[in-house]
């Protein structure tokens, strides 16, 4: 592309998107690491380690939930009024909520009440990211080339490595350079605090995006989220079922490893981490690729892979990381995050293509966020359950592979909608011929 001004609104979307979903992402994911990692102690002292961990992922879950509310919401009046001030709101309520987390007094200073508000605080979090993504998509997606769509909207998935690098490498920081007693005491705490600088930084970035175009030409509807329901229905089911799995290999990756390396193998908790960054690096490269290979097989063949590779990698998975070798634990998040960027690098162009104009931001919101609670949210949970339960982790090698099953097959009763156009009222649904 050349540097004329019809290239500059593209490129303060991408920009505007990647920045504000990177410092969402940071913030959910920082809450993920320190659930992992601390809440059980800070939060919930009174339990045994495990159970204490348990309740812990359930307060992780809890912001789950909010999720699609916040997506219905956040839907609704940017469907109406536009996406930039949604976008804008998001990211000063997730920032705030984070910030929130870390002055939450411990259960030793203030008992009981101190997880009833971090609860409290975790649903306006989830409340935020529930309109954060999808509209951060819509900024790219209404306005990239329909040749390049999946490429360029690709770096709102970017967005997630990177605030994993960030708030991985913080926590990986603090955890090193302090003892643990100063780590459970107030380390854990600066991470968090430090989203007073990253809301500003959010903000101001986001101010500066023009509204989508897209938005601009089609006409508003007075209730998007309703007509949504009754014209596409089995779309917004259909992006679940694409997206759960994929979460659902994310967070047994990410957030279920931390876990399982220190509790169950008793190895230190900068394992687990250093694998998070690892595989946090790779996928800054493999999310685009991914999607600009969709950009020319499509989306359904690429994420086809993707579910099909991780479901026979889950078989090497705990084999590797049960050797206690750092090196291997490394190829095993790696490798599972490998497949993981296939399916989750197109499902931003993909999701958007879906829906029509004058109600995609409530579509891809409700289909996003709901995909959440049935894989996201539960995942850590129900594979420490099952982890308990069996003392083995076979069947949770099940329950991730049901999962991917679920993705491969819902893929396939997808349509392909890769080079469709997304101006004015309608779906991607004109595209090329197979490749």
């Amino acid at each position: 592309m050349s540097g004329t001004t019809a290239d500059t609104p593209i490129r303060k979307a991408i920009l505007g998107s990647l920045v504000g979903t990177s410092l969402e992402w940071y913030d959910f994911f920082l809450y993920g690491s320190a659930a992992a990692l601390v809440f059980n102690e800070v939060f919930f002292p009174t339990f045994d380690p495990l159970t204490g961990t348990l309740l812990s992922f359930l307060t992780f879950a809890i912001g789950f939930v909010a999720r699609p509310i916040g997506g219905i919401v956040a839907g609704h009046y940017g469907d109406r009024f536009g996406r930039k001030k949604v976008l804008l709101f998001t990211v000063s309520l997730m920032g705030s909520s984070t910030v929130l987390i870390g002055l939450i007094p411990s259960y030793a200073t203030i008992g009981v009440t101190a997880p009833i508000l971090l609860i409290v605080v975790r649903l306006a979090q989830g409340f935020a990211l529930g309109g954060e993504w999808a509209g951060g998509a819509l900024m790219i997606a209404e306005r990239a080339p329909s040749a390049r769509r999946g490429f360029l909207t690709s770096f709102v998935q970017v967005g997630v490595p990177i605030g994993t690098l960030v708030s991985t490498a913080v926590l990986y920081l603090m955890s090193g350079i302090l003892s643990r007693d100063a780590f459970l005491q107030w380390g854990w705490r600066v991470p968090f605090l430090l989203s007073v600088v990253v809301v500003l930084i959010g903000v101001y970035i986001r101010r500066q995006v023009g509204e989508s175009p897209a938005f601009e030409k089609a006409a508003p509807e007075r209730a998007p989220i309703l007509t949504l329901l009754k014209t596409q229905p089995l779309d917004v089911l259909r992006v679940v079922g694409i997206r759960a799995g994929a979460d659902i290999l994310y967070y047994l990756l990410v957030t279920f490893l931390l876990t399982y390396v220190t509790t169950r193998l008793g190895l230190p908790r900068g394992v687990g981490l250093l694998a998070a960054l690892v595989g946090a690096g790779m996928q800054l490269f493999t999310y685009p690729a991914f999607a600009a290979l969709s950009d020319r097989y499509g989306r359904r063949k690429v994420t086809v892979f993707g579910a099909v590779g991780a479901f026979a990698w889950m078989f090497a998975f705990f084999p590797l990381v049960d050797s206690k070798n750092t090196g291997l634990i490394l190829l095993a998040v790696v490798g599972g995050l490998f497949f993981h960027s296939a399916m989750y690098g197109v499902q931003a162009s993909w999701i958007c293509e879906l829906f029509d104009t004058r109600h995609r931001y409530s579509g891809a919101s409700l289909g996003y966020q709901l995909s959440g609670i049935v894989g996201g949210s539960l995942a850590p949970t129900i594979a420490v359950a099952l982890l308990r339960a069996s003392d083995s982790t076979t069947l949770v090698v099940v329950y991730v592979c049901a999962a991917l099953a679920l993705v491969a097959g819902t893929a396939l009763l997808t349509r392909e909608t890769r080079g469709g156009e997304l101006t004015g009222a309608g779906s991607a649904t004109k595209v090329r011929s197979a490749s």
